[in-house]
C-alpha cells in the first residue's frame, strides 16, 4: 500500500508499478533454485509517460549479506526486465525488487534528442546541472566521483551545444551512473523467499538397479540365490565409470508372502520367487528394516560408503504402502482402508491390480501416521541415506508431503525428494510446490519433434523456478513403444535427449543392454524385474558391441565438461525444415563460468529412429552472440568431426549409424 503526503487514499500500486516478480511458485510457496543455479530474476516495470526507470533487485543471502544487482529492460515490448545472477550459497535467501526514476538517463535521452534538433538546448543543460550537482553531493560516492560529477556540472554552465551533448553521451558518465545511479519515487515488491538447496538437488545422472540381482546365481534346481549389498557393491565401479552419480535402489526392505506376486504379475508365485520389492513388509520387519537375503544394515551401511567413495550417492525408495504382512496391519489397522466386509482394500490403479499391496489411508490417525513415517526417513538419514526416490507421491495428501518435506530438510537441509508422479499436471505441480526438489515428468510419452520442443520449453521456462524435472529414460513399469519398436536407434536418441535437455536425468539397468520386450499389452519389460531375479553379463555385451554402455559414459562425460547441459532454464529451440529433426541449443555465458569463456552446445537429433533424415536446420546465432551470417566452428563431441557453421546448414542424420549431433561451438568467449 502506497500514500502519499496529501493523505489520499492508499493504493496497491506504487508511484512505479511493479507486477509480476520472478522466481516464484504456486500457491505462496518459495520458489527454488541449487547451488550454482543461473537463476533469471524478472519483474515488470513502467511509469506513465516517457520518464526513464530502472530496477535493482536486492538480494540477501543465507548469511545476511546483502547484494544489488541492476536488472535490464528486456526488448520485447513487454515493461520486463531481468538480471540472470548465479547464486552460490545454500539456504534460504531473500529478495525484492525496487524500481525507481532514473533521473539521469531520463535527462541523458531527452538532451541527446533535444539538442542534436537544436531544441531547449539551455533548458537542457540547466537541469543536466541540477542532476549532476544532486548526485555529487550523494555521500556514498567516491571523492573521484564527486570530482567528475561536480566538472560535468560546470562544463554545463556554459550552455553550449557540444559541451552539453558531450556530457549527455558520455559513455564513462552513463557507467557510472548505471552502476550507482540518481534515483526518486522509489518504489518495491514485498520480500519474497527463494529456497537455494545443494547441487545435486537439481543436477545429477541417475542409474536404478535391483540390488538383489546383482551377484545372483542360478542354482543347480533352476532357482536363483539373491544378491547381497556386498555382491551389489561389485557392480558400483561400472556405474560410477559409465558416469552416474546417484544410484537408486528400489526397496530393500522385507517383502511379505500373502498374496506374492510371481513371474510376469501373475498370482500363482513359487516359493522361491522373491515377490515385489513394493509389497513392503513381513515378519522380519516393515520400512526400517532390510530384506535379509540383501543381508544386514551393517552391510548396507558398507554399501552406502563404498558407493560414495567413488562419488555415488545411494538414493533409497520411499514408498508407503504395506503387504497384507506388515507390522503396521495388525499394529494400526486404522492405517489402512477397511472394506464394508471386513477385510482391507488393496492398491489398484486400473486396470492393474496389486493384491499384495494395502495402501495407507492418511484419515483415520493422521498424526500417528505421519510421525512413524517421519521416524522412518530419519532412520534411513542416520544410515547414510539423504536421497528419497517417493513411490507414487500423488496418493497422499498434499498436505501430508508439505509436512514431511518441511520437518526433514528443517533438520537435515541435504535431503532430497523425488516425486515419482506420474499423473495430471495440477497434482505433479502441487508437489513440487510444496517442497519436492525433483519430479518425474511426461518426458517418457513425449516422442515426437513438436511434443519434444512443446515440453522442453515448459520445463524450462513455465515451471523451472519450483519443479525441477528429472527425465528417466525407462524404468521397471515403464517400456514404451518407441523404444519396444525403435530399436537400438530409440535407445541412444532418448538417452541423448534426457542427458543433454536438462541438468538431471536417469537410467534404469538394462537400458543399456536395449532390453526392449514387453510382456504383451504391456508397456512393461517381460520378465519383469519387478517379480523376479534378473540375471545379466554387462562385460560380455559390451566386449560384443551389445551395449549401450560406451555411449552412456560418453553423454555422461559431455555434462561433466560442460557448464551449459547443467543448467535447466537456457534451453532455446530452433527450427529445421523436417519433422522429424529436433533442434535445439544450451548455452551459458563466461561470465558465469569458471574459466571466462563462454559455453554453448546445439543438439540436433533425428526423433524417427526407423529413417535416415537430411534437413538443413536454421539457428539463431546470437543466442551464443553470433551474428546472422557469421561463420564458426562446432566440434561433434560424439565422433571428433569439425564442420564451419553458420545459421543455415545442412544436415544427414542416419538413425542407423549416428542419429544424433552434440556439436560444441568452438572458440567462444
Amino acid at each position: 500500500m502506497n500514500a502519499s503526503a496529501t493523505g489520499r487514499t492508499q493504493t496497491r500500486t506504487g508511484r512505479i508499478p511493479l507486477t509480476a516478480p520472478a522466481p516464484t511458485a504456486p500457491g505462496g510457496f518459495p520458489a527454488k533454485a541449487f547451488v550454482g543455479e543461473i537463476v533469471p530474476f524478472r519483474v515488470v516495470a513502467f511509469r506513465e509517460g516517457h520518464d526513464r526507470i530502472g530496477v535493482h533487485v536486492r538480494l540477501t543471502a543465507p548469511n545476511g549479506e546483502e547484494s544489488l544487482h541492476r536488472l535490464a529492460a528486456v526488448q520485447d515490448g513487454s515493461d520486463s526486465w531481468q538480471a540472470d545472477i548465479a547464486l552460490d550459497a545454500q539456504g534460504t535467501w531473500q529478495y525484492r525488487f525496487e524500481a525507481f526514476a532514473d533521473d539521469y538517463a531520463t535527462w541523458a535521452h531527452a538532451a541527446a534528442v533535444k539538442i542534436s534538433a537544436g531544441v531547449d538546448v539551455e533548458v537542457m543543460a540547466a537541469l543536466g546541472r541540477q542532476v549532476f550537482t544532486r548526485a555529487a553531493a550523494e555521500k556514498f560516492r567516491s571523492a573521484g566521483e564527486r570530482t567528475r560529477l561536480k566538472a560535468a556540472a560546470a562544463t554545463l554552465s556554459g550552455s553550449d551545444d557540444a559541451a552539453v551533448l558531450s556530457i549527455a553521451t558520455d559513455p564513462v558518465l552513463a557507467a557510472l551512473f548505471e552502476a550507482r545511479p540518481l534515483t526518486s519515487f522509489m518504489s518495491a515488491t514485498p520480500e519474497q523467499t527463494l529456497v537455494v538447496e545443494r547441487t545435486v538437488a537439481g543436477v545429477g545422472a541417475w542409474y536404478e538397479f535391483f540390488p538383489r540381482s546383482e551377484g545372483a546365481k542360478r542354482n543347480a534346481d533352476g532357482t536363483v540365490k539373491s544378491g547381497t549389498f556386498r555382491t551389489a557393491v561389485k557392480r558400483l565401479p561400472a556405474v560410477a565409470a559409465m558416469g552416474f552419480d546417484v544410484l537408486y535402489l528400489p526397496p530393500i526392505h522385507p517383502i511379505g508372502r500373502t498374496h506374492r506376486k510371481g513371474p510376469n504379475n501373475t498370482l500363482d508365485a513359487a516359493p522361491s520367487d522373491p515377490g515385489s520389492p513394493w509389497a513392503i513388509g513381513a515378519a522380519e520387519g516393515g520400512h526400517d528394516a532390510v530384506h535379509p537375503d540383501l543381508g544386514t544394515m551393517a552391510d548396507f551401511r558398507y554399501f552406502v560408503r563404498e558407493a560414495r567413495k567413488l562419488g555415488v550417492e545411494v538414493a533409497l525408495d520411499l514408498a508407503l504402502q504395506a503387504s497384507p504382512d506388515h507390522p503396521w496391519v495388525t499394529s494400526h489397522p486404522e492405517w489402512f482402508t477397511t472394506l464394508p466386509d471386513g477385510t482391507i482394500a488393496y492398491a489398484e490403479n486400473p486396470p492393474k491390480k496389486y493384491q499384495d499391496i494395502y495402501p495407507l489411508n492418511f484419515d483415520g490417525d493422521p498424526d500417528g501416521l505421519s510421525a512413524e513415517i517421519l521416524r522412518v526417513v530419519e532412520h534411513w538419514v542416520s544410515q547414510g541415506v539423504l536421497i528419497f526416490r517417493v513411490d507414487n507421491p500423488h496418493t497422499k495428501p498434499l498436505w501430508f508431503w508439505e509436512w514431511l518435506i518441511a520437518r526433514v530438510t528443517a533438520a537435515h537441509p541435504d535431503v532430497v525428494f523425488l516425486a515419482e508422479a506420474f499423473t495430471r499436471p495440477a497434482p505433479l505441480r502441487g508437489l513440487a510446490a510444496v517442497g519436492f526438489q525433483q519430479s518425474y515428468t511426461y518426458f517418457t510419452w513425449r516422442n515426437t519433434k513438436r511434443e519434444l520442443e512443446e515440453f522442453l520449453v515448459s520445463l524450462a521456462n513455465e515451471t523451472a523456478d519450483f519443479l525441477r524435472p528429472n527425465l528417466f529414460v525407462n524404468t521397471p513399469d515403464i517400456l514404451t513403444e518407441y523404444l519396444q519398436f525403435g530399436g537400438r536407434a530409440a535407445y541412444r536418441i532418448r538417452a541423448s535427449i534426457a542427458a543433454t535437455a536438462a541438468p538431471t536425468y536417469g537410467v534404469y539397468t538394462g537400458y543399456e543392454l536395449y532390453e526392449n520386450v514387453a510382456r504383451p499389452g504391456s508397456e512393461e519389460n517381460i520378465d519383469n524385474e519387478k517379480y523376479e531375479y534378473k540375471l545379466r553379463d554387462f562385460a560380455a555385451a559390451e566386449e560384443n558391441g551389445d551395449s549401450l554402455a560406451p555411449y552412456l559414459r560418453r553423454l555422461n562425460e559431455i555434462r561433466a565438461a560442460h557448464p551449459a547441459l547443467r543448467q535447466l532454464r537456457n534451453i532455446a529451440v530452433h527450427w529445421s525444415d523436417d519433422d522429424s529433426i529436433l533442434v535445439y541449443s544450451k548455452h551459458v555465458d563466461g561470465a558465469f563460468t569458471v574459466d571466462g569463456a563462454s559455453d554453448t552446445v546445439i543438439v540436433v537429433i533425428n526423433v524417427d529412429p526407423h529413417s535416415v533424415r537430411e534437413s538443413t536446420v536454421h539457428l539463431d546465432t546470437r543466442v551464443w552472440g553470433v551474428e546472422p551470417g557469421d561463420p564458426y566452428e562446432v566440434e561433434d563431441l560424439v565422433t571428433g568431426a569439425v564442420w564451419t557453421w553458420s545459421d543455415h546448414n545442412f544436415v544427414r542424420l542416419d538413425a542407423f549409424a549416428e542419429p544424433v549431433h552434440i556439436l560444441k561451438v568452438k572458440g567462444r568467449s
